[in-house]
């Protein structure tokens, strides 16, 4: 089959290269435009195009997918399949019927869970224990076309965004690539979703990085390790905003956001007080610096015994 792959974002660069690795024919990639990064505003390629020049892919960057440019594209690259992992764009009707294949996607939840922008982030956030991936022919809805495959996996209690982001893209990469073969072999199942048990992953805003003490301490936690590393967990101390990089839920008494316990030691770090319970802080990222241990934070006598955090 002659492949279409549409991805922009670092897992959809791992799930081309697992289809690269293993053989399939990908034809051409498309993928968002480059955009100014770093200090210096310098124009960069989504980590997909990057990967696809490197493999001798043609890339494609079309600012419309509804227009006769597009169209023309199309036929000129003639997929029989479309994949399309984390592009960022919905794709018309007229894309999705295109295909003699169709077109599926890679969604990172067990759908019909968590259908949406931030599936990911929302499902540690909520203290699921369970999360996985999905495999679905794309429909016009979002997120709601019939599953071919699906895999769950379990949500450590020590798992950030990160650790489930990059455990998603290891399984899933794999699960498209087995998918597709069964496309091929005409043996690919599909399972409607069953809309009343679905739920959504709307976007992370930056209220959402916000720390609410108030909550008992396994929430926080929750919450913190849902938006770890990216955008970070932060409040504020002394004025001074602060992300909270690595903690865990400890016995604590004290006023919500009250600095409890102050430990500089090799193992230590500092406590904050939450609604119930409280939170052992071992990194941080102060405002205008870099990660750095809690211990060193302490050291630089940067949070005392009975400092409040809001």
């Amino acid at each position: 089959m002659r492949i279409l792959f549409m991805g922009t974002p670092e897992i959809s660069a791992i799930c081309l290269k697992r289809l690269i690795d293993d053989g399939k024919n990908v034809a051409a990639v498309v993928t968002r435009e480059d955009k100014p990064r770093g200090r210096g505003n310098v124009m960069t390629p989504t980590p997909t195009k990057a990967l696809a020049l490197e493999s001798n892919i043609k890339v494609y960057t079309p600012k419309s997918l509804k227009d006769e440019e597009f169209s023309a594209l199309l036929n000129e690259i003639v997929p029989d399949l479309i994949v399309v992992v984390a592009y960022g764009k919905i794709l018309p009707a007229a894309v999705l019927e295109y295909p003699k294949y169709g077109c599926i996607n890679l969604h990172v939840s067990l759908l019909p869970k968590y259908r949406g922008a931030a599936p990911m982030q929302r499902a540690i956030m909520d203290g699921e224990r369970e999360t996985g991936v999905t495999v679905m022919y794309m429909n016009e809805g979002l997120d709601t076309g019939d599953i071919i495959s699906k895999e769950a996996f379990a949500i450590e209690s020590c798992d950030d965004f990160e650790a489930i982001h990059d455990r998603s893209a290891l399984i899933g990469s794999a699960l498209l690539s087995r998918t597709i073969d069964l496309i091929y072999e005409g043996k690919a199942t599909r399972e409607k979703q069953d809309d009343s048990l679905a739920t959504y992953a709307s976007k992370i805003e930056k209220e959402d990085a916000k720390i609410d003490f108030t909550l008992d301490a396994k929430a926080v936690d929750c919450r913190i390790r849902g938006v770890t590393p990216i955008p970070g967990a932060f409040a504020y101390l002394n004025g001074k905003m602060i992300k909270i990089r690595k903690e865990a839920p400890v016995s604590a008494n004290g006023k919500p956001g009250e600095v409890v316990d102050v430990d500089s030691g090799k193992n230590g770090g500092f406590v904050v007080a939450c609604g119930s319970g409280g939170i052992k802080v071992t990194e941080v990222i102060p405002e205008g610096k870099g990660r750095m241990s809690a211990q060193d934070f302490i050291r630089g006598r940067k949070i005392n015994l009975g400092d409040m955090m809001e």
